[in-house]
């Protein structure tokens, strides 16, 4: 069945701005995966707010050009899916070094994570990475620190004038 070029264009404009619009890309060879499979797996990128597409090779490798992913035009070979996010890439990573864990068909080819090419070992090691909520969580605590030390040095100097106070009273009521 042959695809019509105004498919192929339609296609392509697509995924260059998919590409343009993410932050992190990761190559997958999915060969061996059960439909049901790959509907759970979109289901679990959508929810790390990221998405998952099976595409066309010389397709993808057009796409690439002129883009931060160009360095991934060497891995489309075979079955090739990517999935791509413009959030988080930790919580991208996270899901699909998961997945594959579960479903050794999957397999993670390579990814560029804002702008750097990583390997796929190197996808398993950005997936232990705490994730931007949890860096943001982080964060906060160490602005609040120094202002929560700061309050309870300030209420010290009357709190213990207090009690210096309240023990000298207590000093002339027993005499």
């Amino acid at each position: 069945m042959a695809v019509s070029r105004e498919t192929k264009e339609t296609q392509l404009s697509d995924l260059t701005q998919a590409f343009s619009g993410a932050d992190a890309a990761i190559l997958l060879s999915f060969t061996g995966i059960k439909v049901s499979e790959v509907t759970e797996l979109r289901r679990q990128v959508r929810a790390a707010k990221g998405q998952y597409k099976v595409v066309k090779n010389t397709l993808a490798k057009r796409a690439l050009v002129g883009t931060p992913f160009a360095s991934l035009s060497e891995f489309f070979s075979g079955t090739t899916a990517v999935a791509y996010a413009g959030e988080d890439p930790v919580a991208l990573a996270k899901v699909l070094t998961t997945f594959a864990k579960a479903t050794p068909a999957l397999q993670i080819k390579a990814a560029v994570v804002q702008g750097r090419a990583i390997k796929a070992g190197e996808v398993t090691e950005l997936a232990t990475m705490p994730g931007k909520p949890e860096l943001y969580a982080k964060l906060l605590f160490l602005l609040q620190a120094p202002m929560i030390q700061l309050v309870s040095v300030l209420n010290a100097a009357p709190r213990d004038l207090l009690s210096v106070l309240v023990q000298a009273e207590k000093k002339k009521s027993e005499s």
